[in-house]
């Protein structure tokens, strides 16, 4: 089994199999602090100017990652998977698949 840190996993470009589609790169983990687990990889929309055109976060269910390679972190949403991973930053998120 390989272990990596979360800065480690920061530096790995995020792949989506179902369309090909570069979604970013891990900015911030969502952790169970109970299990002391990683429940979801977040990468950060794009603020835009002054906060202006402020991007949705994107929010990847730790169960929808394929595989972590060397360079990429595969994952698999469809489009409507994508579409409900997408969301302003909020407390208390719940993924509904």
């Amino acid at each position: 089994m390989k272990r990596c840190s979360t800065s480690e996993l920061r530096h790995l470009e995020i792949v989506n199999l179902c369309d090909g589609a570069r979604l970013g790169y891990a900015s911030d983990f969502e952790f169970d602090c109970e299990d002391a687990r990683i429940l979801a990889l977040i990468i950060a929309g794009n603020c835009g100017l002054f906060g202006l055109g402020k991007e949705d976060d994107i929010i990847i269910p730790w169960s929808m990652i394929e595989c972590i390679g060397e360079d990429t972190i595969l994952v698999k949403l469809t489009q409507k998977e994508l579409s409900c991973c997408t969301c302003r930053r909020q407390k208390n998120r719940k993924f509904h698949f």
